[in-house]
């Protein structure tokens, strides 16, 4: 039976064999990231609820009243109680007091600029308030800023004259842009004299009357009928002894700004001196077919008002009244001290001062006062005309007083029914007849 082989024993059993060592084919990998994290996790929770159980047990001893060594921590000076006195004799703390018992500390002035520059000098101010205060700013020093105003470049200049030979020949179909733009720019004035207005075609003129009243505010939109649509209209009226079709539609356009047509045409008009009856009548026809706001209208009866004698001041003070606005109290007493104005007058008023009078008082005689009617019958009886004065009189006498109920009306009215008086119709005569 053949021998068994004998068990080599390494003599030293914690040292490895040099030949029982073998390498590992495996690599050691790290540890993940998520498995290092529960890792720190499950040691940081242990010592977490170790530190919350001996929180939570030193809180159930306070609660019970048991004295253990951690509680005499918080014990060993002994509490300082206030008699009565002394707490009524208390004032309280100042604003001025530290709480660390008097301790001054001295500020630097490096201290003091670095404070000055975290600390708000409007701290009191809103966000609006500010906003407000730049703009009053803003507004101030462009006021303050009168400097020259720019001058045109050359380009510009023979731009704009090219579009004025453009406008002299216009006759029908697009305007160009460039002469479009111009209400919106700041010099447009000048830039609009290099197209040589005086020269512009009907048309053209049609055509800028509608551009610059609609884009160009009040006072610029007076300025352009003031020295341009208003020369060109006078011009032609003159030459042609009547008005082109198109600039009769420049006319009515330029009233979509009342204010504006009557500062920059009308009251030049009349200012004048030198306005005739055709003038009158076409401009006048104007003002009967367009309407008009009633504020603007009532302005301007009380401008017309204070003008000098002109008749043809009063064929306008007739269109206007006659257009039945509610006239505010204020341009009434201002028509009727116009009128009595010339009651010392020893010259003879022409016919259209009667005509205005008497429809003046045909639509407001309710809205007079006792010693307005009185003032004006005075006015009637030294102003007389054959036709027209019993028409003022009848009616004053069949009108009620401002203010007065509707049956002292109705009183007079009967009152006027006895008396029969011829009835003439004021526009037979005519505006300016005799």
């Amino acid at each position: 039976m053949a021998k068994k082989r004998a068990r080599q024993q390494n003599p030293e059993p914690f040292l490895a064999d040099d030949s029982a060592i073998t390498v590992s084919k495996k690599r050691h990998k790290p540890p993940k990231h998520h498995q290092h994290e529960r890792k720190l996790i499950s040691s940081g929770t242990s010592s977490i609820l170790k530190e919350a159980l001996i929180q939570q047990k030193e809180i159930n001893e306070e609660n019970e009243g048991i004295i253990t060594p951690n509680n005499l921590v918080f014990a060993e000076e002994p509490a300082t109680f206030l008699e009565e006195e002394d707490i009524n004799d208390f004032g309280g703390f100042l604003e001025t007091q530290s709480h660390f018992g008097g301790y001054e500390e001295e500020v630097n002035e490096e201290d003091e600029k670095l404070l000055e520059a975290f600390i708000s000098k409007n701290a009191g101010q809103t966000l609006a308030d500010l906003i407000v205060a730049k703009i009053k700013q803003k507004d101030a020093q462009l006021s303050s800023e009168v400097g020259p105003l720019p001058k045109l470049d050359e380009s510009y200049i023979d731009q704009y004259k090219r579009v004025g030979e453009f406008l002299n020949k216009y006759t029908a179909g697009k305007i160009p842009k460039s002469f479009k733009h111009i209400p919106s720019m700041q010099l447009w004035e000048e830039v609009l004299y290099l197209t040589e207005p005086e020269k512009w075609s009907p048309t053209a003129v049609d055509e800028a009357t509608r551009i610059f009243a609609s884009n160009l505010g009040v006072k610029k939109a007076e300025r352009f009928y003031k020295f341009v649509l208003f020369p060109r209209i006078r011009e032609d009226i003159r030459k042609n002894k009547r008005l082109h079709f198109a600039l009769c539609q420049a006319l009515k356009k330029s009233v979509y700004k009342p204010g504006a047509f009557y500062k920059g045409i009308l009251f030049p008009l009349c200012e004048s001196g030198t306005c005739n009856k055709r003038e009158a009548k076409i401009i006048g026809s104007i003002i009967q077919k367009v309407t008009i706001p009633p504020l603007d209208s009532s302005a301007a009866l009380l401008r017309l008002a204070e003008m000098d004698f002109c008749g043809t001041t009063w064929y306008f003070i007739k269109l206007l009244i006659e257009k039945n606005y509610s006239l505010p109290y204020k341009a009434l007493d201002a028509m009727v001290a116009h009128f009595m104005k010339f009651v010392e007058d020893e010259r003879i008023m022409p016919l259209i001062w009667h005509q205005s009078l008497l429809a003046f008082m045909q639509r407001y005689k309710n809205e007079l006062t006792k010693e307005d009617k009185a003032n004006l019958t005075t006015l009637v009886g030294k102003q007389r005309h054959r036709l027209v004065t019993s028409e003022i009189l009848r009616e004053i006498n069949n009108s009620q007083n401002r203010g007065d109920k509707e049956e002292d009306l109705i009183r007079a009215n009967r009152r006027g029914l006895n008396t029969h008086l011829p009835h003439y119709s004021p526009g037979l005569l005519g505006p300016f007849g005799v």
